[in-house]
């Protein structure tokens, strides 16, 4: 599968709020590094993390572009409610092996209703 066409299956999963589907795009010691958070080490520390994020809020992941270089494939998303960001994703092996992704965390916690972070 190409770096493009497992984004594709990732949008797909996150879409459906499908933790367990979505976690099994990754690889055994994958991580996934949010900017806003620390990085999620571990395939089922990762499905822990969407979890938790899907029983949070509703989200939606709108696709704007996919681009691919190699083995690496880069996401431009938005969601309804204007919040935009970026993914970068190493795919090895037909599984993601890193992810580190750029959005802003207090526009998407105002837009939810989600408690802000003290500071």
């Amino acid at each position: 599968m190409s770096p493009k066409e497992l984004i594709q299956q990732w949008v797909f999963l996150f879409n459906k709020a499908d933790a367990e589907g979505i976690s099994n795009l990754y690889a055994d010691d994958a991580v996934n590094h949010q900017v806003v958070t620390n990085p999620v080490r571990g395939k089922q520390n990762i499905k822990k993390m969407f979890e938790n994020e899907f029983a949070q809020a509703e989200m939606t992941c709108i696709v704007e572009h996919i681009y691919q270089d190699g083995t690496w494939g880069i996401l431009e998303w938005k969601d309804p409610l204007g919040l935009r960001g970026c993914g970068f994703f190493h795919i090895i092996k037909d599984k993601i092996a890193f992810q580190r992704g750029y959005w802003d965390q207090l526009s998407f916690l105002r837009q939810h209703h989600l408690p802000l972070p003290e500071e």
